[in-house]
């Protein structure tokens, strides 16, 4: 056993408090006993000089005065200790801002490391999505602020799949790896832009774009049979 945990416990704010309410009570019994004796001390002292019978009568008469005096004292202390626990108990409950946030972040996780997995778990899926840049049949621009990589296999794909895309310096980057890999670049503004708001990676393109992507498509392979 700890005797210095032992200490801070004697003299907590909690065995304080308890010690002090000990003591009021016993201040206070104390206090009406001698009151209730006090106020019958002359009678008490002519006890040698009256009937037997009378004086049981006087003290039965006084220690059922001590006694509802007492049980009253008692059961006010009682509420007001009731009320205190009472108060002290949701007093505990009631977190600080501090405590909040502390509970937030285990409930909820760290925003600061949620923030630092979301970011790598971001530049995964860009260097994922760079690295399907060179096997894509054509990448649409605007020409700078969007890029677009398209790739359609017939045998594998029921329409052209959106592989990459990207705004401003990830455009770029598109750009960058196709020029690298000889991936035609084709300049289409209202397609690119068409491509990036309303085609996710990943996903087939939809039959509303199917006769602009096909007239890029064709270029393409005319220019790659030349």
């Amino acid at each position: 056993m700890n005797p210095v945990a032992g200490l801070a416990r004697l003299f907590s704010r909690r065995a304080f408090v308890e010690s002090v309410k000990t003591l009021l009570k016993v201040l206070l019994i104390g206090w009406l006993t001698f009151s209730a004796v006090r106020a019958d001390a002359a009678m008490l002292l002519r006890t040698s000089e009256i009937d037997p019978l009378m004086v049981l009568m006087l003290v039965g008469q006084l220690l059922y005065k001590m006694a509802w005096r007492v049980g009253l004292a008692m059961l006010v202390l009682a509420l007001l200790d009731y009320g205190f626990q009472r108060w002290e108990y949701e007093k505990s409950l009631r977190m600080t801002k501090e405590e909040v946030k502390q509970e937030m972040k285990q409930t909820e996780g760290d925003p600061q490391v949620k923030s630092r997995i979301r970011a790598r778990q971001q530049a995964i899926a860009r260097r994922r999505m760079m690295q399907a840049v060179p096997k894509a049949d054509v990448v649409v621009t605007n020409p700078t602020h969007y890029a677009v990589a398209l790739q359609y296999d017939a045998q594998k794909m029921a329409a052209p799949t959106v592989v990459a895309k990207g705004m401003n310096l990830i455009a770029l980057r598109i750009r960058e790896i196709a020029q690298q890999h000889g991936v035609p670049i084709v300049e289409n503004p209202p397609l690119a832009q068409s491509l990036y708001r309303t085609v996710d990676i990943g996903q087939q393109i939809p039959p509303e774009l199917y006769q602009a992507v096909a007239e890029v498509l064709a270029y393409v392979y005319r220019l790659r049979r030349r």
